[in-house]
């Protein structure tokens, strides 16, 4: 039995009449009588009683119009989907995300994306820098919204600059420097730093050694923590300071004070990235969304 046969079958029980069944299947009308024929042969019932006057289905027949009719709706939709994946219309798109740096941004993305795309499932997961970087190199993810830290050393990656986030000198409000409204670097010499591990960020980690190094002296870095979120805690708690990128404002208790870093400019960009190479059909369409979400507003 072929798919050719249901759809000859559908069509003559519709219609209980032979010829009307050919014409519009646009086929000859003993075409069809064979394909039925051959089709009764085969399941090894009578699906319709036939008299020179009239077509009628039997009990049979009618129980597998029924089934005939899904399969041929499976299969259509089978063609659809296929059609559609090979065009990106239908599929995943694997996600990785980095904290909360697009926490208010992606949200539109999807929510523009998924109306235009339905077949296409979004599948989220949350990552340190230094495990985005890896599943970008490794394939494991289609698309990363991360940090611009390490992308470089990551063959074949395009990366696109969303915006750029500032690094600040985070000290808790109690602290003797909170109130000011810009610090340099060389202020902070003689102060405990809080570091986040640098297996989470090593390129992040060593950038804050390198931005101390360039003032003459190396932190004194009292304790590491996991977690952006940790490190936080840790310097509400009076135990030190750190510098991270102002985006973890979104983290931050109120009781914790951002400050500028006076006369440099220390920032890092938040991008999306994604393989040249991906064979996934529908990232284009995702990267294609995040540029037009961009040009009509504005995220810091």
């Amino acid at each position: 039995m072929d798919i050719r046969q249901l759809h000859y079958f559908i069509a003559v029980a519709e219609h209980l009449n032979f010829t009307e069944a050919a014409k519009k299947l646009y086929v000859a009308q003993p075409a069809v009588s064979q394909q039925i024929a051959s089709l009764e042969k085969k399941i090894g019932v009578k699906l319709f009683h036939r008299t020179k006057h009239s077509v009628e289905l039997t009990n049979a027949g009618r129980a597998f119009l029924e089934d005939a009719r899904e399969i041929a709706k499976r299969f259509a939709d089978s063609i659809q989907h296929a059609r559609e994946a090979e065009e990106g219309l239908a599929g995943v798109i694997r996600i990785g995300l980095l904290s909360v740096s697009v926490r208010d941004f992606l949200p539109l993305v999807v929510r523009s994306f998924r109306s235009k795309y339905p077949n296409i499932r979004l599948h989220f997961s949350f990552h340190n820098s230094a495990r985005i970087n890896r599943m970008l190199q490794d394939d494991e993810i289609d698309i990363a919204f991360t940090l611009s830290h390490g992308l470089h050393n990551i063959h074949n990656l395009q990366c696109r600059a969303l915006w750029n986030q500032p690094y600040s000198i985070i000290l808790p409000q109690d602290h003797a420097l909170a109130d000011q409204a810009e610090l340099s670097v060389a202020q902070l010499e003689h102060e405990p730093f809080l570091m986040l591990d640098r297996e989470e960020s090593p390129q992040g980690y060593d950038y804050v050694l390198a931005m101390c190094a360039s003032h003459g002296f190396s932190p004194r870095i009292v304790s590491h923590a996991s977690r952006p979120d940790a490190v936080l805690m840790m310097v509400d708690a009076g135990i030190g300071i750190t510098i991270l990128s102002r985006h973890l404002l979104l983290y931050a208790s109120p009781r914790l004070r951002f400050v500028d870093i006076a006369g440099e400019q220390h920032q890092v960009d938040v991008v999306v990235a994604w393989k040249n190479s991906t064979a996934n059909p529908s990232v284009p369409l995702l990267i294609r969304e995040v540029e037009d979400t961009l040009a009509t507003a504005s995220f810091r």
